[in-house]
């Protein structure tokens, strides 16, 4: 578990000059390191663009490139600062990167936008054993009118019994907040046999902001012709408005997860 102050690109304005907030965008989506499916095409400044259209207050990002020489040697348009940080643009003023995946060439993880101040943060390893790395992205943001707000960015295995074990260690870092502070959780669960659903079903309170809604999860892999409910958002201590799977182009076409939005109320 690694604590690291957060990336801040703008001076944010004094959260004590700001009404009270009490509603949240929130969006989620793998950004497949920037490129197409099947890595065909490198996208990430059509990337931004979607994101940007959305609004979103915060943005879970899951495969985001914090860097990589071959590809920046390879691309004119590849930008010169880390995925997450060119993404955030002027429009999220705060972002937290924990970093999973580390290979030769760079290396990548779990992101996380905030329009609000992110105090602090820590990238929790939760790899079980093996070549492949994940983790949890925990931040803690100062949203006016509540003392803490918590987001945390997840990535699980490929493998259900490694998922198990990594869900544990996400009820244990649930088990360790404070019980009355709002949590978002958002990412990819890789959950396709959905076993990870009722193991959190069982786990401090929460909802999941499509199966409440609609009573079942999103489908959202592959893109364009989504079978697999791999993306969720779970939400404690907060409700969730108008769930919505960005099933249209051009979000068919940035990425081989769709991505999803919800309104939470606080």
């Amino acid at each position: 578990m690694t604590p690291d102050p957060a990336g801040s690109n703008a001076t944010p304005p004094d959260p004590a000059t700001f009404r009270e907030v009490h509603k949240l965008r929130v969006l989620t989506v793998n950004t497949h390191k920037g490129f197409t499916a099947l890595n065909r095409r490198f996208i990430l400044p059509e990337l931004r663009e979607a994101v940007r259209s959305t609004g979103a207050d915060l943005v879970f990002l899951q495969e985001v490139l914090g860097g990589h020489d071959r590809h920046a040697a390879k691309y004119e348009d590849w930008p010169d600062t880390p995925h997450y940080e060119f993404l955030a643009d002027s429009m999220w003023t705060d972002f937290a990167y924990g970093r999973n995946a580390v290979y030769p060439d760079g290396h990548h993880g779990n992101a996380l936008l905030s329009k609000y101040p992110i105090l602090h943060y820590r990238n929790l390893d939760i790899s079980i054993t093996g070549p492949e790395r994940r983790g949890l992205l925990h931040c803690v943001l100062q949203v006016p009118g509540h003392a803490e707000v918590h987001a945390i960015c997840v990535h699980l295995s490929l493998l259900e019994s490694h998922r198990q074990l990594q869900l544990n260690l996400l009820c244990d870092l649930l088990d360790s907040l404070p019980e009355d502070a709002p949590v978002v959780i958002a990412g990819d669960f890789n959950d396709w046999q959905l076993q990870g659903n009722k193991r959190l079903q069982r786990c401090g309170y929460l909802h999941e902001a499509f199966e409440r809604s609609q009573g079942r999860l999103a489908k959202t892999y592959p893109a364009r012709f989504p079978m697999l409910r791999l993306d969720r958002i779970y939400l404690r201590n907060a409700t969730s408005h108008h769930p919505k799977i960005l099933g249209t182009r051009p979000w068919t076409h940035l990425s081989d997860h769709l991505p999803l939005a919800v309104e939470v109320h606080m």
